[in-house]
């Protein structure tokens, strides 16, 4: 048995690249203090972490389709884990400038809190809200230090001005949000897409009813609507007449067929020829036309849908069946919130109902179209977009989301291959309608500019400084504060620290001979020279004849400040035992010690009252078996997902193998991180 851990690999964009940023010029402009235009962004490389692929000769789409997509990425659904600003640059660098048609955003109202994946450990252990992964230190900066109005502002500015970059001049924007932002959001997206491009403002009626003190109860969100262009694509939508409707407007049945209809003028407003009804040629009402060709009044005569009125009108019987329903209006008070016991139900506490993304994707949107959500949360875009025969493009800074939506759309697309072979698939809102066959079945998660290694030097200094408790000293060009009596020099920690940086810090020692204090150098990472540099320079300074020691803290593993970034990964057991044609695994055993370190955690102040895991399978929430892993892709032979919450894996499975074949396992625990074992 062996543990795998595939290396990352990168796509085109191998190193940082500038893209340019159009200034908004729209009007009104809202102002806050610092705000700065984005006249530019940073690509930074992607790397490959996983793919999903399930592509078979069920699915049997024309290339053109992908014929304006990438050479260089995978064609199929793409999820990106990162900065989302990151993510927009990375995507504008490689080829998706002006190609999206819908993008739909469900941003943060008002705490990054709500954002937080909130989990129970299987088997109904009695842990409360379990809460999902810390924050990493990306994470930290986006949904914490935004929280600032002035900066909040700034936040999403820019990443407006870029999402209006991506967007095709038939493409269209719509953002969710809530009483908290609307105002503040609405300016802006006036100032960048333009008052001439606002389309809507849609009211969602999420619940019937809410008790707020001193005040009326808020019981809906508003979601924004603006194009790119002129004539974006747009697609009326419908909904199912209610039953008064139905009572006080179908109010005839049809002796034939049993169905229910209404009588409809056949004239409208102008003027026209008189137009032959059988036999008889009759002349419109005073002021109007026939608003059918004699062709359609013939057709009509002969399917016998034709009626007369008293005064010897024609009119036509319009069956209840045949119409498509009540235009939606700008109110939505027929979408439900999800239930609690939907089988759509994730742990992200804000997650939205699938029929409400429908509704948007296909008023705004046709088959085969991209659609892009930058804040996928709990991957709900992504699945209705599959679903509904888009490309597909998510991303969203926190790891939870990630794995959620891949568990999501891993579902879903099980479920396609099923209703492929006959079997139906739920489609909220498409009803009766054709099942429109999935633009791709895979997917690739992808990650940006990693924040576990990779982090901005600029966000996470003062992260920093406040870790170690140095002390800052913003009169030095050079060294960034002190520790005790040493120096502190903090490398950016977008890079490990090289022997390149020790030199630099030699540099500037030569050009200060009196200074005879000792240096901390700190860094996120360090290369394997490091050690020996060090011990060359230092080993003069042993006796301390000569000043200017140098060590170095690496933050993710040091023992003293490691706690910074220290992570102990989950460890499972596994055991592979040949039964003829078969392969029978065992799981002996997994360990999360990241879900034991939440609990006493959590528990901290009550150490006699700790939840108690007896049991590993209550900390898995999925198993995957792959039984002929080649080392790239992982393609599910055999899936373990409970359906319920206090349900567990099973724990033994038996999967046909071929001899000689890799046999892959790989668990997820209930806070997302995945532990892979090779047979």
């Amino acid at each position: 048995m062996k543990t795998s851990k595939k290396p990352a690999s990168s796509s085109k964009t191998t190193k940082e690249t500038r893209v340019e940023i159009k200034p908004a010029k729209g009007r009104p402009m809202l102002t806050w203090v610092s705000k700065k235009p984005l006249r530019h962004a940073t690509a930074y490389p992607a790397q490959l972490v996983e793919s999903f692929n399930a592509q078979s000769k069920i699915v049997n789409r024309k290339s053109e389709i992908w014929s304006d997509w990438p050479k260089d990425l995978p064609q199929s659904g793409l999820l990106f884990h990162g900065d989302n600003k990151d993510v927009l640059a990375y995507l504008l660098a490689n080829g998706f400038r002006g190609k999206v048609k819908l993008i739909y955003i469900d941003p943060p109202f008002d705490s990054g809190a709500d954002y937080v994946r909130r989990v129970n450990l299987r088997g109904g252990i009695e842990t409360g809200r379990l809460e999902g992964e810390n924050y990493t230190l990306g994470e930290q900066i986006q949904y914490t230090d935004i929280w600032a109005n002035d900066n909040y502002l700034q936040f999403m500015y820019e990443r407006f001005l870029m999402l209006k970059e991506l967007l095709s001049e038939e493409g269209s924007i719509w953002l969710h949000c809530d009483w908290h932002k609307s105002h503040h959001l609405r300016s802006l997206m006036d100032e960048i897409f333009g008052t001439d491009n606002f389309r809507n403002e849609i009211i969602w009626q999420r619940i019937y009813a809410h008790s707020d003190a001193g005040r009326f109860g808020i019981i809906h969100d508003n979601i924004y609507y603006y194009s790119k262009g002129k004539r974006p694509v747009f697609n009326k939508q419908y909904r199912p007449h209610d039953s008064s409707y139905i009572k006080s407007h179908y109010t005839l049945v049809d002796a034939k067929n049993g169905k229910r209809y209404r009588l409809v003028t056949l004239s409208a407003p102008g003027s026209g020829p008189a137009r032959k009804f059988g036999n008889k040629v009759i002349e419109p009402p005073k002021g109007r036309h026939w608003a059918w060709s004699q062709k359609n009044i013939d057709d009509a005569i002969e399917k016998g849908i034709i009626v007369y009125t008293d005064s010897g009108q024609p009119n036509i019987k319009q069956y209840l069946d045949d119409t498509e329903g009540t235009v939606v209006q700008s109110l939505w008070s027929d979408i439900e919130p999800v239930n609690p016991m939907a089988l759509e139900l994730t742990d992200i506490p804000t997650q939205k109902p699938e029929s409400l993304i429908t509704r948007i994707i296909k008023a705004s949107s046709q088959r085969d179209d991209i659609v892009l959500d930058c804040f996928i949360g709990s991957g709900t875009t992504a699945a209705v977009a599959q679903k509904l025969g888009r490309r597909w493009i998510g991303a969203d800074i926190n790891k939870g989301a990630i794995q959620t939506t891949t568990k999501r759309l891993q579902s879903v697309i099980q479920e396609q291959i099923e209703g492929a072979k006959g079997k139906t698939q739920s489609l909220p809102g498409m009803e009766g309608e054709e099942t429109p066959a999935p633009a791709q079945l895979a997917f690739s998660v992808y990650r940006v500019n990693d924040y576990d290694l990779q982090i901005q030097h600029n966000e996470a200094f003062n992260l920093a400084v406040e870790h170690l408790g140095m002390t800052r000293t913003k009169t030095d060009a050079f060294f960034d504060g002190t520790l005790g009596k040493k120096l502190v020099k903090i490398v950016p920690f977008n890079h490990p620290v090289t022997p390149l940086d020790l030199e630099e810090v030699k540099k500037e020692l030569n050009h200060r001979p009196e200074e005879e204090r000792d240096i901390v150098v700190v860094s996120l990472g360090k290369e394997v020279a490091i050690e020996a540099w060090l011990e060359e320079w230092n080993k003069l300074r042993k006796q301390g004849n000569i000043p200017n020691r140098i060590e170095v803290i690496e933050l993710r593993s040091d023992p003293k400040y490691g706690g910074f970034f220290t992570h102990e990964p989950a460890k499972a057991k596994v055991s592979f035992k040949r039964v003829k044609e078969n392969v029978e695994i065992t799981i002996d055993d997994f360990i999360s010690p990241t879900i034991l370190e939440r609990l006493k955690q959590q528990n901290k102040d009550n150490p006699l009252f700790q939840p108690q895991v007896s049991d590993w399978r209550s900390m898995v929430d999925s198993v995957m078996i792959d039984s002929n892993y080649d080392g790239e892709v992982f393609n599910i032979t055999l899936a373990d997902v409970p359906e319920k919450k206090n349900d567990l894996v099973e724990g033994k499975y038996m999967v046909e193998a071929k001899k000689g074949a890799t046999v892959a396992v790989k668990m997820t625990d209930m806070l997302g991180e995945e532990v892979l074992v090779l047979s």
